[in-house]
C-alpha cells in the first residue's frame, strides 16, 4: 500500500518563543523512500517531525493523509499514528511499561486489536528487532541499544506505512547502528518509508535516496542524494567541516 503524508504551509510557534519553529512548511512522501532530515540544531526538524504523527499540531496550515486533512479528533489521530509511527532520540521518553512484551503492545491494544491479534504483532516485531530474547525483561534493565530497539519494535507493532527516526541511533555503539540500519534496511524493502534526522553526514550520503535540507524552521531543499552531495554550497550549510 502506497501512503501519502503532506504538510501544507504548516507554521507552528511554540509558546513564549519569538521566532516560529516552522514556518510555512510543505513537504510531501510516499512510496517508500528513504529520506535523510539535515539541518543544524535548533533547524526545525524535530518539530517538523512531531508534526508528521501528531504530536504538534499546526497554528497554520495543515497536515494531509491520503489527500485528508488531519482533523486532531481521537479517531483521526489513531489513524494517523497506524500509519506514521515516530522513534525518539532518547527511547526513555517511549518506554514506560514494566516489561517489553507489555511496552510493546500498548500501541496494537490501543488501536483496539484483540490480546491475540497484539500478541502476533508483538511477536513479529520483536522478530524483525531480534529481541524476542528481551520479552520478559523489565525495560528499566536494558542497554541503550536495547532500548532503542524496544522503542523501534513497540511503532513496527502497529504496523505503520512511514516510520520516522530523530536522531535514533544517536549514542549507539557503531554494531548496534549497523543493527538498526539493518532494520531500516528490511522496512525500506518491504516498501515503507523512512525519514531519518541525522546530523551523519556519511550516513546519510550512503543510506538516503532522497535529502531534506532545514534552516531556520524552513525547508530549503529537496533533493535526491546523489544531486544533494554533489553540491558542496549544500553540504557546507549543515556543516563545512565536512567537505
Amino acid at each position: 500500500m502506497t501512503v501519502e503524508l503532506e504538510l501544507r504551509s504548516v507554521t507552528y510557534h511554540y509558546p513564549g518563543q519569538s521566532q516560529p519553529a516552522l514556518k510555512d512548511v510543505t513537504l510531501g512522501t510516499s512510496g517508500g523512500r528513504r529520506i535523510a532530515l539535515l539541518g543544524r540544531n535548533g533547524s526545525g526538524k524535530s518539530t517538523l517531525l512531531l508534526a508528521c504523527n501528531g504530536i504538534v499540531r499546526p497554528q497554520s496550515g495543515g497536515v494531509y493523509l491520503d489527500c485528508r486533512p488531519v482533523a486532531y479528533d481521537h479517531a483521526s489521530l489513531c489513524r494517523l499514528r497506524r500509519t506514521v509511527g515516530v522513534v525518539f532520540q532518547n527511547p526513555d521518553d517511549q518506554l514506560f511499561s514494566a516489561s517489553v512484551a507489555e511496552d510493546i503492545s500498548f500501541g496494537p491494544l490501543n488501536l483496539g486489536l484483540s490480546d491475540g491479534e497484539a500478541r502476533d504483532r508483538v511477536a513479529t516485531a520483536a522478530e524483525l528487532c531480534e529481541i524476542t530474547h528481551l520479552l520478559d525483561k523489565p525495560t528499566h534493565a536494558l542497554s541503550g541499544g536495547e532500548k532503542t530497539r524496544v522503542a523501534l519494535a513497540g511503532v513496527l507493532a502497529m504496523d505503520v506505512e512511514i516510520l520516522i527516526a530523530d536522531e535514533a541511533l544517536a549514542g549507539l555503539d557503531p554494531w548496534m547502528r549497523h543493527q538498526v540500519m539493518e532494520i531500516f534496511d528490511k522496512l525500506s524493502a518491504q516498501g515503507k518509508t523512512i525519514v531519518l534526522a541525522t546530523h551523519d553526514i556519511g550516513l546519510a550520503r550512503a543510506w538516503a535516496d532522497t535529502v531534506v535540507l532545514m534552516e531556520g524552521g524552513t525547508v530549503c531543499a529537496v533533493q535526491p542524494a546523489a544531486v544533494f552531495f554533489a553540491n558542496p554550497g549544500l553540504v557546507a550549510r549543515i556543516n563545512p567541516f565536512d567537505l
